[in-house]
């Protein structure tokens, strides 16, 4: 038995239907959509951006070391 089976599938389109309604269906496509677009591009982001600072400011900013206190 096929869990995709176009009856199955038909049943599942009806509840769905009966739960959004036929208004809220293409609401819910679209931000559906848009999710799986804005993931993709998650994904296949670059590693170095990625890892890039998150301003130029922390990135010029030289590191300060401490000093040594001088011997008496």
């Amino acid at each position: 038995m096929d869990i995709f089976a176009p009856t199955h599938l038909l049943i599942l389109l009806v509840i769905v239907l009966v739960i959004f309604g036929p208004s809220k269906l293409g609401d819910v496509g679209g931000a559906l959509g848009r999710a799986i677009r804005d993931f993709k591009l998650a994904v296949n982001e670059p590693e170095s951006v990625k890892s890039a600072p998150a301003s130029a400011d922390q990135a010029a900013a030289p590191i300060a070391e401490p000093k040594a206190d001088k011997p008496a």
